[in-house]
């Protein structure tokens, strides 16, 4: 998950909370000409950010004005395929070649942002495992290297030379989004305030790989009871107080239930009552599966038509505190924080990015890799960088896009629900070698131009 999206719950984000309900949620319709999208995801007030604990750093994190994402109105449509039977990667899906990056809908502001991005993944692109399947680290070495010295009023002509489209599988993409959320809080205990826990001292993590080849990547966490490794404690168990003493607080949240979505998004920060910021980012989590409350809401008719946003999520647990407190402990997960210098950080511990990094399943895209997305939401669509995981984010062509910090892109990650079509950046020449070694998955090339 991120450091930010979670580095264990992989990309913690809103998609977990709504992963079986946000397709409920209908896309705008995209005009035939889009109109330029102002992003300015700045609070309104002014922030006084404690200097031992923040960089003040601004949302839009790496200094790069996010690009207005101006698509056409029809999402391209994926090549047919003959899907193969529960994938365990990229390479056992199939790979098929996708359109010229020349033909995308992609503008300079967006290709020069994603080009800076993909610079900092570079040193982890190279080093690291791709157990996607489809790239060795010396195949990225050319396109990183020749990024570094790149103009970026060259980043279009840069990713054309250096890149080649790819459809995984069926290419048929699905994206949510996630944000870095503000709440209230206090670092010294309140009446109905509820804490922030920091790692506890008695979770132990388990690599089951240790024991046997077999159980190779497989990793659990528990507790010690007398002589026997068991299950952590879950939800209700921490907050009736099983971390007494067991636990450092860092903070304490004026409301439990936007701690709970912070829970979830994996990061954010914390406003004081003096104004000032502290911003929190995942530590770990205690091993519980999660559970999507928004999708037991649906099931059990609790939410209309029209509440399955995360907005429309928090306004019921407000109006029904008993019964969603209740819910909420249905999830037994629980993420445990420390706190942060500066910017938040994805999964590959390197700052993530507003309206440019989005999570990935890291057995579908090397972490690191540009994809372009063409959604039925004018807004996700476009030229994104692979940054973070997320729990939820399974699966090819399944994306999670970060949307920064502010009520902008709380609003956008919200009710974010794109569907259309992925394309992977690949290195050029790796479509052939991988057909070339393994056969055609599907057999004949991609239909699209």
């Amino acid at each position: 998950m991120r450091t930010f999206r979670g580095v264990g719950l992989g990309g913690v984000g809103l998609s977990l909370l709504l992963s079986a309900c946000v397709g409920s949620v209908e896309a705008p319709r995209v005009s035939p000409v889009p109109a330029p999208i102002d992003r300015d995801t700045r609070p309104t007030e002014p922030v006084r950010v404690r200097p031992s604990r923040d960089t003040g750093a601004s949302p839009n994190i790496r200094g790069i004005q996010s690009p207005a994402r101006i698509v056409g109105a029809v999402p391209l449509l994926p090549a047919p395929t003959v899907p193969a039977v529960a994938p365990v990667n990229a390479a056992a899906a199939g790979v098929l070649p996708g359109p010229s990056f020349a033909s995308l809908p992609i503008d300079d502001a967006q290709a020069q942002a994603a080009l800076a991005a993909f610079v900092t993944s570079c040193p982890s692109l190279v080093r690291r495992t791709d157990t996607s399947g489809l790239t060795r680290g010396t195949d990225w070495q050319p396109a990183c290297t020749a990024a570094v010295s790149t103009n970026r009023r060259d980043a279009r002509t840069f990713f054309a030379q250096w890149f080649e489209t790819a459809q995984i599988g069926d290419g048929k993409a699905f994206a949510t989004g996630y944000y870095e959320p503000e709440i209230a809080g206090s670092l010294e205990r309140r009446d109905g305030y509820a804490p922030i826990y920091g790692r506890p001292t008695d979770l132990i993590d388990v690599d089951l790989g240790a024991f046997s080849t077999s159980l190779k990547g497989k990793k659990i966490r528990g507790r010690v009871d007398r002589s026997n490794l068991v299950p952590y404690y879950d939800r209700t168990a921490i907050e009736q107080g099983a971390l007494s003493g067991k636990a450092p607080i860092l903070a304490w949240a004026r409301d439990p239930v936007e701690l709970f979505f912070l829970q979830i998004q994996g990061s954010g920060r914390l406003r004081l009552p003096d104004g000032e910021i502290l911003r929190i980012g995942y530590a770990t989590q205690n091993g519980r599966d999660y559970t999507g409350i928004g999708a037991l809401m649906k099931s059990r008719g609790l939410l209309q038509p029209g509440q399955t946003s995360m907005q429309g999520i928090v306004a019921w647990l407000h109006a029904h505190p008993a019964e969603g407190q209740a819910i909420m402990r249905e999830n037994k997960s629980f993420v445990f924080f420390r706190e942060l210098e500066g910017a938040p950080l994805g999964a590959l511990g390197l700052p993530v990015t507003g309206q440019v990094s989005a999570a990935a399943d890291v057995k579908f895209v090397p972490l690191g890799a540009p994809v372009f997305l063409s959604l039925d939401r004018q807004d996700a669509s476009g030229l994104w960088v692979a940054q973070d995981t997320g729990g939820a984010i399974k699966g090819s062509n399944r994306f999670d896009t970060f949307w920064g910090a502010g009520a902008a892109a709380e609003a956008t990650a919200g009710g974010m629900a794109g569907r259309g079509t992925a394309y992977l950046l690949l290195p050029i020449g790796t479509v052939a070698r991988l057909n070339q070694a393994n056969g055609a998955r599907y057999g004949g090339p991609s239909a699209q131009p």
